[in-house]
């Protein structure tokens, strides 16, 4: 073989290496992750759902209920609900529509022991209701408001903190074992609330194995013109 396809062949084995290496990080099974953050729900007087939109864009009309959930999550399939029924008829009870006005009734629950963040201290009462009387067109946003605050967001409009819980923090990842993965910070969003089940299963990306398989195969090529030069 020539100096020149020694080079080649020199070049494709260490790129084959990186590849496989590559891959076998990629195969294994990714720690499980997931998210203390703020989730939305949305209900039609019977059960909870997960909303579809943020509260800053939710119209709920009169007679509606929405809740908020603070909460470990690995995404919204298991996100935990509001642990108080929706019941419009029993949280706005005796409160009458107003003209120009509309009344929503809101399920603030703080979570439990696993949820709570290290250093954060829960409300000493783990569910708050109220029922919010906003003009007509006001958002969930606004209606939550009126029953919990202080609210706090970061700089990407994500709702943060509910009646100052937490104090601290914005959506952090959390590690399997339930510490932080990431120290606090206000930029960070819950992946799983907008990608669903983008990625699941841990494994290689088609993109990544299929992109190896391109490396290898002109390595293979080269080695073969290599060869016939030599």
């Amino acid at each position: 073989m020539t100096t020149a396809g020694k080079g080649f062949a020199r070049t494709v084995v260490a790129a084959a290496g990186a590849l496989l290496t590559l891959t076998a990080v990629a195969a294994a099974p990714a720690q499980a992750a997931g998210y203390r953050y703020w989730s939305f729900w949305e209900s039609d007087g019977k059960s909870w759902t997960y909303a579809t939109q943020g509260p800053a864009t939710a119209r709920p009309a009169d007679g509606d209920a929405i809740g908020f959930r603070f909460a470990l999550s690995q995404g919204t399939s298991d996100t935990s609900k509001p642990s108080v029924a929706p019941g419009f008829a029993e949280i706005c009870a005796g409160v009458e529509k107003k003209d120009g006005s509309k009344r929503v009734a809101v399920v603030v629950d703080f979570g439990g022991p696993k949820d709570t963040p290290p250093g954060e201290t829960p409300p000493a009462k783990p569910v708050e209701t109220g029922c919010a009387q906003v003009r007509e067109d006001a958002t969930g946003a606004e209606a939550l408001a009126e029953v919990a605050k202080p609210l706090r967001y970061d700089g990407a409009a994500m709702l943060c903190g509910i009646a100052g819980y937490p104090a601290r923090g914005c959506g952090e990842p959390v590690a399997e074992g339930g510490e932080q993965s990431t120290p606090p910070s206000a930029s960070a969003a819950p992946a799983t609330q907008a990608s669903g089940s983008d990625g699941e299963g841990g494994g290689p990306s088609f993109g990544v194995l299929a992109g190896g398989a391109a490396v290898l195969a002109l390595g293979g090529a080269a080695i073969w013109k290599a060869r016939r030069r030599g």
